[in-house]
């Protein structure tokens, strides 16, 4: 393993690769090609996989910005395999099936290492919620919910271009054939070799592929529909939480119109104080009894005209 610099010219000289093959991988052009993606050609093959971009040849692997998070784990997923040591005396793949093994590899154990991280969060979330519903809860459930979103963003990237590889036997075959003296014709998809041994040893590496792909795309269903399931279930607590800080408002509301309802009634009744307040003679303060009389009459009044309007907040279903 070795770091250099090279230019772009120097670059597809030495890969056989044109311009715009480069553009797929180039990690200066992030946002326009920031989808998985796996693209073959005749001498190469270029892997896309967020932080790990990547050329695939016969013999040798140029990987973009090795010291990102992607760049890392495939490095160190990659090495070990190429060791004979570690090969237990089997039949070792072709260096370009290694490398893209270990590019799938990486990938997928960085998602599922995401999903045990968030999901024992998540679970404890949905212990305490929605009876202990604080601002640091409710901050850890938002973060939670970004994290999955973005996961299963990720997981379903990567599924869906698994998925457009299996369902394209040309580019399968196309993998199988590269550094061969083979050729795939495109109308009936048939694979001509020049030395009958290509063609067979193509044909096993045909099925091991597919068998590859869907291995890591049952890993990466598993993760995805994983992340999915607990992104519903942090949505359903929020419905949950949204519904019971309605039921409380809905309470708070009940409570301040029976204040109105009272308030509006003792208004009354003061405003019949203050009209006996006024420095004009009735001549009712000449009897004895006045006073308690019209004290009792506020009062029942006051009570009367209060259930006369709670029986009519009732009947109109607004309490």
């Amino acid at each position: 393993m070795s770091s250099k610099k090279i230019n772009r010219r120097q670059l597809l000289k030495s890969s056989g690769l044109r311009l715009r093959d480069i553009r797929s991988v180039d990690p200066s052009l992030w946002m326009t090609n920031s989808m998985p993606s796996l693209l073959v050609r005749e001498q190469a093959l270029l892997l896309n996989l967020g932080t790990l971009r990547a050329i695939a040849m016969k013999e040798r692997v140029f990987v973009f910005d090795y010291n990102r998070e992607g760049g890392r784990a495939f490095l160190k997923m990659l090495l070990p395999r190429l060791n004979p040591k570690n090969t237990n005396g089997g039949p070792a793949m072709p260096f370009e099936l290694e490398v893209v093994e270990a590019a799938l590899l990486s990938r997928i154990q960085r998602l599922e290492r995401k999903l045990m991280d968030v999901e024992p969060r998540v679970a404890a979330l949905l212990e305490v919620l929605p009876n202990r519903l604080t601002a640091s809860v409710l901050e850890q459930l938002r973060l939670s919910k970004q994290a999955l979103v973005e996961l299963g963003s990720r997981a379903g990237s990567l599924k869906q271009m698994l998925l457009d590889i299996l369902e394209d036997p040309h580019e399968i075959r196309r993998i199988c054939i590269m550094g061969r003296n083979c050729i795939v014709r495109r109308g009936n998809n048939d694979m001509e070799c020049s030395l009958s041994s290509d063609k067979q040893i193509a044909e096993e590496e045909e099925e091991e592929i597919e068998m590859l792909l869907e291995n890591y795309l049952q890993r990466c269903e598993s993760c995805h529909g994983q992340a999915e399931r607990l992104l519903d279930s942090a949505k359903e607590m929020e419905d949950s939480i949204a519904v019971n800080l309605s039921s409380r408002r809905l309470e708070v509301s009940r409570v301040e119109l029976l204040l109105q309802v009272g308030t509006f009634c003792v208004a009354v009744g003061a405003l019949v104080a203050g009209i006996f307040g006024m420095n004009l003679r009735s001549y009712l303060e000449e009897h004895v009894c006045a006073f308690w009389l019209t004290t009792a009459g506020i009062l029942v009044g006051a009570v009367a005209a209060f259930f006369i309007m709670y029986s009519y907040l009732k009947a109109r279903k607004i309490l």
